[in-house]
């Protein structure tokens, strides 16, 4: 099967603003899918001069990839009938900027607390995300590590 996925991005000079000189624009622009409720507020993060209350698309790698692994997990649980009753995740990533001003994540590490419902299948539920990793479209799309400190806490 092949999907395609299309976003768009709208970014607009700001009056008396310039791209001549790197400190003096907005970074805050919108994108926008067609069908979607609404549309995502975006900026840079606040070291490279974006505005702190916007996402910024580190934030939204982060969320893309904890997101796909929850889904991912939640699958994987189903079918080896785990029941999970709840699910959080307070994930941290390494980006690195290089002199040159590139960079690029060096690590993700997944924090994610499961609670399940039958204590007997706590090894099971915790072995289950080294699978959901494998199946998560957006982990195999990384070319950074990606590590899992996951608790199981049954109810």
């Amino acid at each position: 099967m092949h999907h395609t996925f299309k976003a768009q991005v709208n970014w607009t000079i700001n009056e008396g603003e310039s791209t001549k000189n790197p400190r003096t624009f907005s970074r805050n622009h919108k994108v926008t899918k067609g069908n979607k409720v609404s549309d995502l507020q975006v900026s840079a993060a606040k070291p490279f001069r974006g505005d702190d209350t916007l996402f910024n698309p580190e934030d939204l790698l982060l969320s893309a990839l904890i997101s796909c692994h929850m889904m991912s997990y939640l699958y994987v649980c189903a079918q080896h009938q785990i029941e999970v009753l709840s699910y959080t995740d307070t994930s941290e990533g390494d980006l690195v900027v290089e002199a040159n001003g590139s960079g690029s994540f060096k690590m993700v590490r997944l924090k994610p607390i499961v609670t399940i419902k039958d204590g007997s299948q706590k090894d099971l539920a915790l072995s289950l995300h080294n699978k959901a990793n494998e199946l998560c479209f957006i982990a195999n799309s990384c070319n950074f590590p990606i590590y899992h400190d996951a608790t199981i806490v049954v109810e």
